[in-house]
């Protein structure tokens, strides 16, 4: 079915969906649990942060609640059966929150930023929350602590990890900010942050989990789409969510490699479908004007944007921590896929997140313990015309443009959006991309990828 699908979140039975939005094809769900609690795992953040005595604003409260629904929209409505070019969807959300005027006048930029983020065109309506729920912000169950705490995105992935342990290693206690929805992702997150605590045990560092996510059962659309191009914005938003509450001036630092960040296509074909900008320079200077318009004093900030992933490695400043745990994170893009093979979850290592993960354990550690389940990719020649040998090709096309015209990596680096907010910075943008894109090179030396 064609046309604008719109995911409508409401806060109890007596909560009624905007007009305007009302003739499209409708998926309503409850937010509230049966005792009138958030559901689907904003709740168990808010709880967390209760634990630790902060409350956050009304405010950071509804970006939460727009994040939620963005997600049920992005995993929930297939591109497939819903998109008129096979790719972009008509989508729109219908959202209650605690100050409308305030949300309807940031309207155009969020729906800009989403548009840019999934590929999809974004229709976005607020109405105000039903009087019983005016405010969803519950009193801290305990003392606050007394502790500074440094908020800091933390998925379970090898950029993250070491993104925390930058902060330790210099005596800051992260926050640590997580989403997840598959047990893979959570076993990750568990045993990352238990390996930090053991290494760095006087600092008092604190784990905020949310398992956010939508079985097929709830929304009723028939469908799931696993391109997950808005996961970011559900990540980021629960980061604020924290970062509101500590109060004052806060960042929030987004650990992500400047290659994966700027993410430029490998070839034409991955312009849409397959290059994703979670991390996007552009899409989080525009994440950032919408926190500074809604009053949420709250800062985005990526450390390692010019850096490679295996410059995070070798820059570690926890060198034997680093080496020690580096291959118990998860980079993954879909270690389920594991199981066609009968094989219990693991990195699958050619995926485009485990190439250049290889790489970077290559470049940064000169080894790698990873188990992946093509463990040698040189062991044979791989199908290019399958998962297995599909990214391995289209890196060596990309690498082979490269090294025939060098020039042009200055002109690919703006594929995948503006870099208007950093015209300083684009000497070193273009330094990354090909410095990254030289460690999947040496990867891939030797390596077979063709039609077989």
């Amino acid at each position: 079915m064609k046309g604008r699908q719109v995911i409508t979140l409401k806060l109890g039975p007596e909560d009624k969906p905007s007009s305007t939005l009302a003739d499209n094809t409708s998926y309503p769900f409850d937010m509230l649990d049966a005792d009138a609690r958030l559901d689907f795992g904003l709740g168990q953040a808010m709880d967390d942060l209760a634990d630790l005595g902060i409350v956050p604003s009304e405010t950071a409260i509804d970006l939460s609640l727009i994040s939620v629904a963005l997600t049920a929209a992005d995993t929930r409505i297939s591109r497939d059966a819903h998109a008129q070019d096979g790719w972009s969807r008509e989508l729109g959300l219908d959202v209650p929150v605690s100050d409308p005027v305030l949300w309807r006048r940031v309207e155009p930029l969020l729906a800009k930023m989403l548009n840019f983020l999934t590929g999809d065109r974004w229709t976005l309506q607020f109405r105000a929350r039903p009087s019983a729920y005016s405010k969803l912000s519950a009193p801290a169950s305990k003392l606050r602590l007394g502790s500074a705490l440094e908020v800091c995105l933390f998925s379970g992935g090898l950029d993250s990890f070491i993104g925390a342990i930058d902060l330790c290693a210099v005596g800051k206690a992260p926050l640590l900010i997580s989403h997840y929805w598959d047990g893979e992702t959570s076993k990750s997150q568990t045993h990352c942050r238990e390996a930090l605590e053991g290494q760095y045990s006087t600092l008092g560092i604190r784990h905020v989990r949310a398992r956010i996510g939508f079985g097929h059962d709830v929304l009723g659309t028939g469908s799931s789409e696993n391109t997950l191009r808005g996961r970011s914005f559900l990540f980021f938003s629960l980061a604020v969510l924290a970062a509101d509450a500590l109060g004052g001036d806060q960042i929030v630092h987004v650990p992500e490699n400047g290659l994966i960040s700027l993410n430029v296509p490998l070839d034409p074909l991955r312009l849409g479908a397959l290059s994703t900008r979670t991390t996007h320079p552009y899409y989080m200077a525009r994440f950032n004007e919408l926190l500074v318009a809604l009053g949420l004093k709250v800062k985005l900030v990526n450390p390692y944007a010019f850096k490679t992933k295996g410059e995070m490695i070798r820059e570690c400043r926890a060198q034997s921590f680093i080496a020690k745990e580096a291959a118990n994170t998860m980079s993954c893009s879909s270690p389920s896929k594991a199981r066609w093979q009968g094989e219990a979850p693991k990195h699958c290592g050619y995926c485009v997140p485990c190439l250049i993960r290889r790489a970077s354990m290559l470049a940064g550690l000169g080894n790698d313990s990873t188990d992946y389940s093509i463990p040698d990719l040189k062991a044979r020649d791989l199908d290019s015309s399958e998962a297995e040998g599909m990214h391995i090709r289209s890196f060596q096309r990309a690498i082979a443009r490269l090294r025939k015209r060098p020039a042009k990596a200055r002109l690919d680096i703006y594929l995948p959006g503006p870099l208007i907010d950093h015209p300083d910075r684009l000497a070193d943008y273009e330094k990354v991309y090909r410095t990254g894109i030289a460690e999947v090179e040496a990867l891939l030396c030797g390596v077979r990828a063709r039609p077989l």
